[in-house]
């Protein structure tokens, strides 16, 4: 309460943030998008993800298997339908259709 009995005015709320939604870049990617989604979605730079997947890698070579179960688990970008896929991408988005299909693991959109 203030001096004079009178509750003080309550500080406004903070502004949420409203984030992407967490799937692979179609426009800042170098092999899958990964890192470049990773960037979209939290705001830090896609090279600062590209560096700590290397040092993940060179310390000890599990930077790979976390680059490769992202590329599965992330949903593919959205894409024009004009657009084609690589054969690459295309077996993650077959991967990640079968990983979501069985159950196991809500999908997130």
């Amino acid at each position: 309460m203030g001096t004079n009995g009178q509750q003080a005015p309550l500080a406004p709320a903070p502004a949420t943030v409203v984030r992407p939604p967490l799937r692979r870049s179609s426009t800042d990617k170098m092999i899958a998008g990964v890192c470049g989604g990773l960037a979209e979605h939290t705001g830090v730079d896609s090279l600062v993800w590209r560096v700590g997947i290397v040092a993940v890698t060179l310390a000890g070579g599990a930077g790979i298997l976390v680059y490769l179960l992202l590329w599965v688990l992330m949903p593919p970008p959205v894409r024009p339908p004009d657009q084609q896929t690589n054969p690459l991408d295309r077996l993650a988005e077959q991967a990640h259709h079968k990983v979501y299909s069985t159950g196991l693991i809500p999908p997130r959109s």
